[in-house]
């Protein structure tokens, strides 16, 4: 007999025990980051770069065309004089091409495109993992808050434990007529001043836990069993997210500097044709030919008046711009730090106040 009715003790201790479930700040913090929708984008962003990418490098293959026509002109090229052999061209001409170019030197536009496009990924992926980060202080509010109500909860219920025990006294020395019954009607009254409370605490604590629960996508109920947190660092140095985004948008910016370089950078290219009409290349030959054409083709924009300096000095002020944000920030940032570190002061305090 004794055995099984271990086991079930056993088993009804563990039921008990993962009921009383365990939640920390971090704990929440990784389910904001993890469940929320915004989350899934980074991974998203990431593909339609890659695909971006790709796009980018088939510029380096080379490109073919097939082109076809059929034409009647009112006049065509003729001699001033018959010539033995030669035939006046048709005013019908027709002609079918494969034109094939080969990209052979662009000054690395096309890597520098591609670099550019990483750097704006990143940046937007940063950006995510901002409005991420931002969540904590929602979450912090909510948990907080019920993390208080939690403690309010723990210090009334040994408030109510002591109370009724003093209840069974009073009650002893009212029959012996050592108290008068009043006393013990005033213990009363103030257990149901108790129970009233902890009836606002339950409610509170529920709106608080449901938005904590919506926030993370997480089911928390009221069984659940907030962790305070450990210990808060006084250090106030900025490690936000936003910093790598101010970064980011720097290092952006660079690489489009680096398109614009590129951009001015003399461009050559190998092409061919062959074709099949009527003229081919010989215009003397009225018949139809097969033909072909191959050769080179550089190109140089040797002066743009000034369009390339001019858009570096505007790159260059909107990094300053960045610079000029991210020291902003740095600075309410550290301010912020500091109320904080407050905060969590006060509410320590509070709690042993209310502890005594």
């Amino acid at each position: 007999m004794k055995t099984p009715l271990i086991l079930l003790l056993l088993l009804l201790l563990s039921i008990d025990t993962a009921a009383q479930q365990t939640l920390t700040l971090d704990d929440c913090y990784t389910l904001v980051t993890k469940n929320y929708p915004l989350s899934k984008q980074s991974k998203l962003l990431q593909q339609k770069s890659d695909y971006e990418i790709t796009a980018l490098d088939k510029g380096k293959l080379p490109k073919i065309d097939v082109n076809a026509q059929a034409t009647y002109q009112s006049d065509v090229i003729g001699l001033p004089t018959t010539l033995p052999g030669v035939q006046a061209l048709n005013k019908d001409q027709y002609r079918a091409t494969l034109d094939v170019n080969q990209l052979l030197y662009n000054g690395g536009t096309i890597d520098a495109n591609a670099k550019l496009k990483e750097a704006q990924t990143k940046t937007q992926q940063q950006q995510i993992e901002v409005t991420l980060y931002q969540l904590k202080s929602r979450v912090n509010q909510y948990y907080f808050a019920a993390l208080l109500l939690q403690e309010k909860k723990a210090l009334l219920l040994s408030k109510k434990e002591l109370v009724t025990a003093k209840v069974k006294e009073v009650q002893s020395g009212v029959k012996f007529g050592a108290i008068l019954p009043s006393a013990e009607q005033v213990l009363e009254a103030e257990i149901i001043k108790i129970n009233q409370q902890l009836t606002e605490i339950k409610f509170e604590n529920l709106k608080l836990l449901k938005n904590l629960s919506e926030l993370t996508f997480t089911e928390i109920d009221a069984e659940t069993t907030l962790v305070p947190p450990i210990s808060h660092s006084n250090n106030t140095e900025v490690t936000r997210p936003e910093i790598a985004f101010y970064d980011l948008q720097k290092e952006q910016l660079e690489f489009s500097k680096s398109v614009i370089s590129k951009s001015i950078l003399p461009k050559i290219n190998a092409f061919g044709q062959a074709g099949y009409g009527n003229p081919g290349l010989n215009m003397l030959d009225n018949s139809f030919q097969t033909f072909y054409v191959v050769g080179l083709k550089a190109n140089w924009n040797v002066l743009d008046w000034g369009k390339t300096k001019t858009d570096k000095k505007a790159l260059e002020i909107s990094k300053e711009i960045v610079t000029s944000d991210k020291e902003t920030f740095e600075l309410n940032t550290k301010m912020q730090l500091e109320d904080q570190n407050f905060e969590i002061k006060k509410w320590k305090n509070s709690y042993f106040l209310m502890a005594k």
